[in-house]
């Protein structure tokens, strides 16, 4: 889900449109395994995401949060990108926002929590493209975007079962 405020909303929703969405070819194929992350790390408030392999850096990405980015997801509908310790769990290539990445959201402990405060946690929490290039504003409803040029970088090294980190 994409949330827009103020009067540059319609132009950034044609441009996301254009940006995502369908496919003109298939995706990129997974790198050979000694290319892949084995973990992904992301940093709230830095708005960075880094691609780790045995314990080094082997990409680093900019990237936009939720419209409420500060703090954990707690309930469907907060616009907050959760923080904790997550999977990757999915690879959809026909994703609307070009290419995503589910994230394991939400855990046990979410869910549990959810539930004492009789909410839904939410879910779909993905890692995707269709952030225009050069755009620095938040703009998900609580997932992890980049460009979809990045987003490709992305897909060839992340594969299922990739551990991700989300701190504040």
């Amino acid at each position: 889900m994409v949330s827009f405020r103020g009067c540059a909303a319609g132009l950034l929703w044609a441009v996301l449109a254009l940006a995502g969405g369908t496919r003109a070819s298939e995706p990129p194929d997974l790198l050979p395994a000694a290319q892949r992350a084995d973990a992904i790390r992301v940093y709230k408030a830095q708005r960075r995401m880094e691609l780790l392999r045995a314990g080094q850096v082997i990409a680093t990405y900019r990237i936009a949060l939720g419209d409420a980015p500060i703090g954990h997801k707690r309930q469907q509908g907060d616009e907050k990108t959760p923080e904790g310790d997550y999977r990757i769990t999915y690879r959809n290539p026909r994703s609307r926002f070009h290419l995503s990445l589910r994230v394991s959201y939400p855990n046990e402990a979410d869910r549990r929590q959810a539930r004492a405060r009789g909410v839904d946690p939410g879910g779909d929490i993905m890692i995707h493209g269709a952030t225009p290039p050069g755009y620095r504003g938040d703009w998900t409803d609580g997932c992890i975007a980049v460009t979809n040029a990045e987003m490709d970088e992305i897909w060839q090294r992340v594969p299922v079962g990739t551990p991700i980190r989300i701190v504040p």
